[in-house]
């Protein structure tokens, strides 16, 4: 099974975990133990260094890429391409973009992936309500961001958050815009998408089209459940602190912490987890650089 470790995501956790990665050194330090605690992929979102708020500054995407590129501890690298589409309507104008909106086109998600040519990428296959907003990827924009990236050989990493993505990057692979295999990333547990949970994982992945590869994960407690519920199914894995900041309850974790849980939770179910050159034949990637 591939690992993925999500290192810190874009949500509010940078108030609520004290050592939640920010500055890019952090994060990239901590996609480094990640790899070296037994993860293949990692995934990376970048924040503002001082605030801890969500960003994407191409210049912290820069120096967390070239950091990893240079240390000793081989990896692939998973950029987000999700960050740009989130929207909080105006409570006395509706249409307008309320505080928090921060909502760009196609070209501005990918500067980043452009500049540093991934192995892989993520590309949301819907819009979604997301909390008390909504997060906007519409059919037109995701055809523009699917063709780019294709041009580009960067794999996109199909995040689905519901039964609509799937059928929606279903429909993208039926128009030549994935190249083979597809790989599709199974999100439980966002509110409001779908549910953490057996029976909803399994309706997921029983949508997906034949012969492609499929991780899934579970937001905050339902997490590590989520590792060996995808194990039983035949999926990859993926952890980290973007999704779940506790080793078990009260205790804070690290991404390092829930990458060996993970390894352990796969290897008690008689699997074992790929290293980093087995993911890139299994994914059929395009090494970077």
């Amino acid at each position: 099974m591939i690992i993925t470790c999500a290192v810190t995501g874009a949500g509010d956790a940078a108030g609520r975990h004290p050592e939640l990665p920010i500055r890019p050194d952090q994060i990239a330090t901590a996609a480094i133990e990640a790899a070296r605690a037994g993860a293949a992929v990692v995934h990376i979102h970048v924040r503002d260094p001082e605030s801890g708020a969500a960003g994407r500054d191409p210049a912290h995407y820069r120096a967390v890429v070239e950091r990893i590129r240079e240390s000793d501890t081989d990896v692939v690298i998973n950029l987000t391409a999700g960050m740009g589409g989130d929207f909080f309507p105006d409570p006395k104008v509706p249409g307008a973009g309320g505080p928090g909106t921060d909502l760009v086109g196609p070209e501005a998600r990918l500067v980043h992936v452009e500049e540093l040519r991934p192995e892989i990428c993520s590309l949301d296959c819907g819009s979604l309500n997301f909390g008390d907003g909504a997060y906007l990827s519409t059919a037109p924009f995701l055809r523009d961001m699917a063709d780019r990236i294709k041009g580009w050989g960067v794999k996109p990493e199909l995040e689905c958050f519901e039964m609509g993505h799937v059928r929606f990057a279903r429909q993208l692979c039926d128009e030549g815009r994935i190249a083979a295999p597809a790989f599709f990333q199974l999100a439980l547990g966002a509110p409001w998408g779908a549910p953490a949970d057996p029976r909803t994982l399994l309706a997921l992945v029983d949508l997906l089209p034949e012969g492609a590869e499929w991780a899934g994960f579970g937001i905050s407690r339902m997490q590590l459940p989520m590792v060996a519920q995808a194990v039983l199914l035949g999926g990859h894995v993926r952890v980290g602190l973007e999704d779940n900041l506790y080793l078990e309850p009260g205790v804070f974790a690290s991404n390092a912490q829930l990458v060996e849980r993970a390894v352990q939770i796969i290897q008690l179910l008689g699997a074992r987890n790929l290293g980093p050159e087995e993911t890139r034949q299994r994914l059929e990637l395009k090494r970077a650089g």
